[in-house]
């Protein structure tokens, strides 16, 4: 740490944010507050429904629960410092909080990305193979293959922002977003970042496409399965359960394609904004609605769970 300090002239950043709409600050800043509170509301909703009601304690909710956590955890690593920024025009961050930042946000991304893997191998099973499903999918191998995700997060990403944290800062210190992502952190160092930046290429090129690749080939399996199956309801059911899935997959990979799958950092910076609003905020906000209000089993966890709650008052 001493090391790096000494070969780090700069000591703080500024986050430009978005200097377009920079004057709007106040109405943003609600708006902001609103998504971000509703995001942490529907996220809480879904795992304390799950917790309290023993028919949703199975693998497939199980896994929801833990992605709403890695939800909850992953939005506020970034709006808090938003709603600062939109608020009282604090854009500066200290070097030490600005790795922080990028490490939280990158390994609750990676996270992410391999828990939705795992969740199309879960419904990959269950549809695909039915009878042994109970048997692999145990409650115990539901939490270490949750803790494998979340532990993956965090061995991928150390060593990348490690390695970004060895660079030297001499200037400028604006960074082009409105977090501390790498990529544009990188771009303002005074070394050669051509390592770091093929490091973080490589990595993302293989965590997106290979957790992708998987989720392809599980949902190929289930619809063949579900296209065989005899009966129209059971045919119905079996989509049900996968479409919400479907419908979050599209959101994260579509932002995430767009923002990490580049080898150069340099002509992305502008455009990546959008793609990571879309990513850090947005998604969030509506992952809890496309899960509950598709799912027919879940609001009726959820009006029992309500009913429950009045008769303790």
């Amino acid at each position: 740490m001493a090391k790096m300090r000494n070969e780090t002239n700069i000591e703080e950043f500024i986050l430009e944010g978005f200097p377009a709409i920079q004057h709007l600050g106040k109405l943003l800043f609600v708006v902001f507050l609103l998504l971000y509170l509703v995001s942490i509301i529907g996220n809480t909703v879904i795992i304390t429904t799950v917790c309290m009601d023993h028919r949703l304690q199975i693998p497939m909710y199980l896994f929801l629960s833990g992605f709403s956590f890695l939800e909850c955890c992953f939005t506020t690593s970034v709006i808090p410092k938003l709603l600062a920024i939109f608020l009282s025009g604090m854009q500066t961050i200290s070097f030490a909080a600005c790795l922080t930042q990028a490490f939280v946000f990158l390994s609750l991304g990676v996270s992410d990305f391999f828990l939705m893997a795992v969740m199309s191998m879960d419904r990959y099973m269950a549809i695909c193979n039915p009878l042994h499903y109970p048997t692999i999918m145990t409650m115990r191998v539901c939490f270490l293959l949750i803790l494998f995700c979340c532990g993956m997060g965090i061995i991928v990403t150390t060593g990348l922002v490690v390695k970004v944290s060895q660079l030297s800062y001499c200037g400028p210190n604006i960074i082009k977003h409105f977090l501390c992502d790498l990529g544009p952190l990188t771009q303002l160092s005074c070394s050669d970042t051509r390592f770091v930046e093929s490091l973080a290429f490589f990595l993302a090129l293989f965590i997106i496409p290979s957790s992708l690749a998987v989720t392809i080939i599980c949902y190929i399996n289930i619809t063949v399965t579900i296209v065989n199956l005899p009966s129209a309801k059971e045919r119905q059911k079996a989509f049900s359960t996968c479409s919400s899935h479907l419908i979050v997959l599209f959101l994260m990979y579509g932002s995430c394609i767009f923002i990490y799958i580049k080898p150069s950092q340099a002509n992305r910076l502008d455009t990546n904004r959008e793609a990571a609003l879309m990513n850090a905020v947005v998604t969030p906000v509506l992952n809890p609605f496309i899960y509950t209000l598709r799912n027919k089993q879940f609001r009726l966890a959820l009006r029992n769970v309500i009913y429950r709650m009045k008769l303790l008052r």
